[in-house]
């Protein structure tokens, strides 16, 4: 399934600045200038009928043996392919507890604890959430169990641990960064033909564009980082540097540093599935490269889609309600 500019237009329309990327996409042509039609004229004319072969081809074919695959394999850089295990397009989303822990976990009484009598307990701040505000257990999706932190990173992952509440930047609804867009509870749609790539989040309207051309060193660095994206096979590699180190991986304190670079793999298993595969590399925190292995699924309902999910109005009150002349009781 590929995309046309209506598609695309309807997919932005919610999403600020995400919907003026998806606009500009459908109304252009891959080098930025207006296109002669549509979007979907545009991938139209890059998808012709192939040629009636000829009786040469025909007669050296039916020389091969019946029984062989004629298929050859696609070349790693032939690009996307309406229909095929290149067309990434649709709604994603992963049904696991990622973003609670990467690493295998236990259910636990909350994400903020302080010490009990018996045990952990719930800190105060969070008590009256009760079951709402409890940790589900999860089996990791970190590829040989545990993350190879040096001993000083692991001592400020439990640090963070410890402080959740006051250090978690998705409490305060800033970007995610990669690859933790990827696993959080809300959806994302990637929108793809054979001249653009936008991976589009409903968490806090994030948006990535994916150069398929190399970009060469970011001229800044950002939450969501620059994306470069190629073809190995049907796996599509992309390589993600310049984030800013402000993110986390996920809720237990798992944290980033600006010399992180991410290398995600994603490879379709069939329409309704994709194995997701990142491989985390920062020696600066890390003694080795690891990685993460998960499985995406497509929303396979009639309605759906991505909604809004503008959360920067939901933690107002959390960060700038100290500033009003009266506290809200």
């Amino acid at each position: 399934m590929s995309f046309d500019g209506d598609s695309m237009k309807r997919a932005g329309s919610i999403f600020g600045l995400a919907g003026a990327a998806l606009a500009v996409v459908a109304a252009s042509g891959c080098d930025g200038t207006p296109a002669s039609g549509t979007a979907a004229e545009s991938v139209s004319e890059t998808t012709t009928e192939p040629a009636a072969p000829t009786d040469a081809a025909v007669g050296a074919a039916s020389e091969t043996d019946d029984s062989a695959d004629q298929s050859a394999p696609a070349a790693p850089d032939a690009g996307f392919a309406a229909g095929g295990l290149r067309d990434l397009n649709g709604v994603w989303r992963a049904m696991g507890r990622a973003n609670f822990d990467l690493e295998a976990h236990h259910a636990r009484h909350a994400l903020q604890l302080v010490e009990g009598p018996m045990g952990p307990l719930p800190d105060k701040r969070v008590v009256a959430l009760g079951a709402v505000g409890a940790v589900p257990a999860g089996p990791g999706v970190v590829v040989g169990d545990e993350i190879p932190y040096t001993a000083e990173a692991r001592q400020i992952r439990d640090e963070n641990r410890a402080n959740w509440i006051d250090r978690d930047p998705e409490i305060k609804c800033y970007l995610p960064g990669v690859p933790r867009a990827n696993y959080m509870s809300h959806p994302f749609q990637i929108l793809q033909n054979s001249d653009q790539t936008l991976f589009v989040y409903e968490y806090a309207n994030a948006v990535r564009n994916i150069n398929l051309v190399d970009p060469g060193e970011a001229p800044i660095e950002s939450w969501m980082g620059q994306s470069y994206g190629r073809w190995e096979g049907d796996a599509f590699v992309i390589e993600v540097t310049a984030q800013n180190g402000q993110t986390w991986l996920d809720r237990a304190g798992n944290f980033t540093t600006p010399n992180l670079k991410v290398t995600e793999r994603l490879t379709k298993i069939d329409d309704s599935h994709i194995r997701y595969v990142a491989t985390l590399e920062d020696p600066s925190i890390y003694t080795r490269p690891w990685r993460i292995e998960m499985i995406l699924y497509r929303m396979m309902e009639a309605d759906g889609s991505l909604q809004e999910f503008n959360c920067v109005e939901f933690v107002e009150e959390l960060m700038y309600g100290h500033l009003r002349k009266e506290r809200v009781q």
